[in-house]
């Protein structure tokens, strides 16, 4: 299994920016907190935020200031 879902990356049609704050975001949490996902995943942040994020494991919506 590949860490990152090329498929969901490649087909992604929503607003790149977003994800990318969304991904940059969920890895801050995980560095923080740690997951088990983690793990799995030999310690790769990046990969395994992105991977949470496409795959809709956890939730984001960018707020106007």
């Amino acid at each position: 299994m590949m860490i990152i879902p090329l498929d969901e990356l490649i087909g992604f049609r929503g607003n790149r920016y977003e994800l990318s704050c969304a991904a940059i975001k969920r890895a801050i949490q995980l560095n923080l907190t740690g997951h088990e996902d983690l793990k799995k995943n030999k310690n790769k942040i990046v990969p395994t935020a992105l991977n949470h994020v496409l795959l809709g494991k956890v939730k984001y919506k960018i707020e106007e200031e």
